[in-house]
């Protein structure tokens, strides 16, 4: 694919877009969360799963609402939250393979732990195929979408914008990247058409094998 000519860092998120949406380990981190809304904050569950909710469409995530709400200290809640079961999910080596053959650095960027995001990957058997993991305990715990986030990130890692893509389930974290110039590809069902969604698809070992080798034909598409 033309259009990944020159990219040289390769940006991926990691829940529901290393793995299917379906898995489930993001509805046991909301329900960790709640859980832990309701004993911290005195909360019964109904108003502790409206809070969350409300925390994350206006602050991006959870942790973000309660740390400006409520001024939260965010590795015990991290650390509690994000100890979760991992079934559901298991190796993909087609997946390890497309990424292994990427040309350039390969990096995840998720608004989990590092801690969590390396078990993760283990569990997927994608542990030995990045370069880097960034979670948010590395951006000062500010999440994605906030620019602070993605440029955090960015300087660790020392890479790139304009060589760079970014890969996510949600088409509001590829609002910055965009602006920062990178190339944007969303990993979801569903496509979302907007200037800062470059490219969708909802099966990334096919789409990335699209662009490792290009008589390679999955089923994909290119946003206008």
């Amino acid at each position: 694919m033309d259009d990944f000519n020159g990219i040289r860092t390769w940006i991926f998120d990691l829940d529901h877009t290393l793995y299917p949406h379906d898995a489930e380990l993001l509805v046991r981190i909301g329900a960790r969360m709640t859980d832990w809304m309701c004993r911290e904050l005195r909360l019964d569950r109904p108003e502790a799963d409206r809070l969350r909710y409300q925390y994350w469409q206006t602050h991006g995530t959870t942790l973000s609402g309660l740390m400006v709400e409520h001024d939260v200290a965010p590795e015990a809640f991290l650390a509690e939250v994000h100890d979760v079961p991992l079934d559901g999910i298991g190796p993909d080596p087609a997946l390890a393979a497309r990424i292994r053959a990427l040309p350039g650095r390969r990096i995840v960027h998720t608004n989990s732990t590092s801690s969590y995001a390396y078990r993760v990957l283990d569990v997927l058997g994608l542990d030995r195929v990045f370069d880097a993991v960034y979670g948010i305990d590395q951006t000062g715990f500010y999440s994605k979408p906030h620019p602070i986030a993605h440029d955090a990130v960015t300087g660790l890692d020392g890479h790139a914008a304009e060589t760079a893509v970014m890969f996510e389930d949600t088409a509001d974290n590829l609002r910055v990247p965009h602006a920062r110039g990178m190339r944007t590809v969303l990993v979801a069902p569903e496509p979302a058409v907007a200037p800062h969604v470059h490219h969708h698809t909802d099966d990334l070992a096919g789409f990335l094998s699209q662009i490792v080798d290009p008589t390679f034909r999955p089923s994909t598409e290119q946003l206008p």
